[in-house]
């Protein structure tokens, strides 16, 4: 046997059990370090579930959509979150690190662009919001933002002084209620040399036009034989210097473009006019006045109401030649004579259209009519299938049943949407409220469920025909019908458009058309895949319909058959029940 045989082997060394820990961590993180190292380009690792959020980086171009180059210096960002913006490079590019998955809402902003999306009929913003899902594997975004459109101008007086503190107004052409429109769009005044500028404008149509300006009181002077006061002054005229909204020159403006528009305003003399119009004896007096000329613009009393005698009253314009017409109305709390003591609310109105032409009106009386502002009011009749349910309690407050708005059927006004105009709780004669007389176009707005039947004045559509009102109210007897059996109408975009895919999210603009009279203006209907592509509209008039989807937002003059495109999608509703359609989508 060797002798060596029996000894014991030499113990092998032990770790300590810090050194160990020390060792296993620093393998643990070289293994963890790998992926980093092979990878330093690409987004941190991510919390897989928990209640974190996981962020990425959102990558992008921004492009001038009338080029279709790179545009620099575009600040993005997304909502929520003001210290994320970044503005893009001069390839156009973008990077935004942080951004949390999930759906996003981004802005693109930059000075002298606007976004596309945000175009509507009386939007004056240049920003829109873009609904994007936010995704490790989402691809690279591209936006884009269209170069705005500009005019300015010079005001030139025929004496050549400055023409300085000139309102001068720009008409936008839209579409209000399915109806070319010219609206009121911007307001701007004239600097000390008489130049304007309407900056920021989208691609569209616009008409200018000046306020009239009334020289001061120091060149006042007696008309010969007349004794009477003449004054100087501008009459408001559309570009290039006409009376006629017919004649102006109408701005075709896109991609850009910056249009010049001179002009020179003459000096004509303003004739004194004095309007007196009789009210009853002691009363509390409200008087309001409105005289419009025939461009459309309003004019403010040149002096106060004067009373002179106990009843009569006066007051003056000083107005350049043209076509005018005046209306008075006042709210009145007349004491009756055969009851001493007893107060009547009543309307008192007035109305004269009058011309001037070359010389002072001294006299103009304007006939007064105590008959009141709603003598010939809007009748509601309701034909219901099911009985009223009751109220659930008696002191509860009945919501509107009807309410109807107009607006100038001649398109141009400074408002914004159609005023309004009546409104009632049940069937019966609508409560009016006082118009400027003139002829409107008339926008039912029918209570939660009911809908339309028809809206006519003496036998004729609405839908058709302006309502012509007067001083006392609608000039024809006029019938609201509203019937209870509505039908509705599911709308559904394909299985291709309606699936969800990470990048910006496309939205589908809808319009459902009736192939019948109404009255009733169509609310575009907004289709995204992230609310399931699906929407139900409701209280629909049961008949015929025509369907036309759009992949972008669009001004659509829907009430104008020339207008509305070739295809569209029919579609039949009969009362109380609910249609469904699969969109067809189109380009505008």
């Amino acid at each position: 046997m060797d002798p060596q045989s029996n000894q014991k082997s030499p113990a092998k060394p032990q770790r300590s059990p810090l050194l160990s820990r020390v060792l296993l961590s620093l393998c643990a993180a070289l293994v963890l370090a790998i992926p980093s190292l092979l990878a330093q380009d690409q987004d941190p690792p991510q919390p897989a579930g928990g209640s974190q959020t996981a962020r990425v980086t959102v990558r992008g171009v921004v492009l001038n959509a009338a080029t279709n180059q790179p545009l620099p210096r575009a600040l993005v960002h997304f909502e929520g979150d003001a210290d994320t913006g970044t503005l893009t490079d001069s390839e156009g590019i973008f990077e935004i690190p942080g951004v949390p998955t999930g759906p996003q809402t981004f802005e693109i902003v930059k000075p002298g662009f606007y976004d596309r999306l945000a175009v509507g009929s009386q939007s004056t913003s240049a920003t829109a919001n873009h609904n994007v899902l936010v995704d490790a594997e989402m691809p690279k975004l591209t936006l884009s933002l269209a170069p705005a459109s500009a005019i300015q101008g010079r005001i030139e007086l025929s004496t050549g002084d400055p023409a300085a503190g000139i309102t001068v107004n720009l008409l936008r052409r839209t579409v209000m209620g399915g109806r070319a429109a010219w609206p009121q769009f911007k307001t701007t005044i004239t600097n000390s040399e008489g130049n304007f500028r309407f900056a920021a404008l989208t691609d569209g149509q616009y008409v200018l036009k000046a306020d009239p300006l009334l020289e001061s009181d120091s060149n006042l002077a007696p008309v010969a034989n007349q004794g009477a006061i003449e004054r100087t002054g501008y009459p408001a005229v559309f570009y290039p210097a006409v009376r006629d909204f017919s004649s102006a020159q109408k701005f075709y403006l896109s991609a850009g473009q910056q249009a010049q528009a001179n002009f020179t305003l003459a000096l004509v003399p303003f004739h004194a006019v004095t309007i007196k119009f009789s009210l009853p004896p002691k009363n509390n007096l409200s008087i309001q006045s409105w005289l419009r000329d025939d461009t459309g613009f309003f004019w403010p009393n040149s002096s106060s109401m004067n009373s002179v005698g106990e009843s009569l009253q006066e007051t003056q314009y000083f107005l350049p030649d043209g076509s005018y017409s005046l209306n008075i109305f006042s709210q009145l709390n007349i004491v009756r004579k055969k009851t001493p003591g007893e107060v009547d609310n009543s309307t008192v109105t007035g109305r004269s259209n009058f011309i001037v032409d070359g010389h002072p009106i001294s006299n103009l009386l304007v006939p007064i009519s105590l008959e009141g502002a709603s003598s010939n009011p809007i009748e509601l009749v309701i034909n219901r299938t099911t009985p009223t349910p009751p109220q659930s309690n008696a002191s509860t407050v009945k919501s509107s049943v009807a309410e109807v708005l107009i607006s100038p059927s001649d398109g141009r006004t400074s408002e914004s949407d159609p005023n309004g105009f009546a409104g009632a709780v049940e069937s019966g004669p609508m409560f009016s409220i006082f118009s400027y007389p003139n002829s409107y176009w008339v926008h039912t707005h029918p209570g939660k469920g009911l809908c339309e039947s028809s809206f006519t004045a003496a036998g004729t559509s609405l839908a058709r025909e302006p309502l012509l009102l007067t001083l006392s109210g609608p000039a024809s007897p006029s019938q609201l019908v509203l019937r209870d059996d509505c039908a509705k109408l599911t709308l559904s975009l394909p299985a291709q458009l309606s699936a969800l895919y990470p990048g910006e999210e496309p939205s589908y603009t809808v319009y459902v058309v009736p192939d019948f009279d109404s009255t009733v203006d169509l609310a575009p209907a907004t289709l995204r895949p992230s609310t399931g592509g699906t929407i139900t509209l409701e209280d629909l008039t049961p008949g015929s319909y025509h369907v036309y989807a759009f992949d972008a937002p669009v001004e659509f003059e829907y009430r104008n058959p020339a207008s509305l495109p070739s295809a569209g999608q029919p579609i039949t509703l009969s009362p109380g029940t609910t249609g469904n359609l699969v969109l067809e989508v189109a380009k505008p």
